[in-house]
């Protein structure tokens, strides 16, 4: 699996857990709703590390917490 596609089931995961939407996330994160629809939609090859920052923020949890998946385990991402 392509690290955007982990990112973007992650974000749903996410999204999902707390019941909410994209756009209280937008909201709580001040990450454009088209952004995130982007991110979840996989249209951005590669996500900075800032925009997965907001968006933890606006989930209210930090960087490790969100990568704490067995999404992110490297038998499961490929380079491209």
């Amino acid at each position: 699996m392509k690290l955007n596609e982990t990112v973007s089931l992650r974000v749903k995961e996410l999204l999902e857990e707390q019941g909410i939407t994209q756009y209280q996330l937008f909201i709580r994160s001040g990450v454009p709703q088209p952004t995130i629809s982007a991110l979840i939609r996989c249209l951005h090859p590669k996500q900075m590390l800032l925009t997965i920052y907001q968006l933890c923020q606006g989930f209210g949890i930090g960087l490790t917490e969100f990568f704490n998946s067995p999404l992110f385990d490297n038998k499961n991402i490929t380079d491209e």
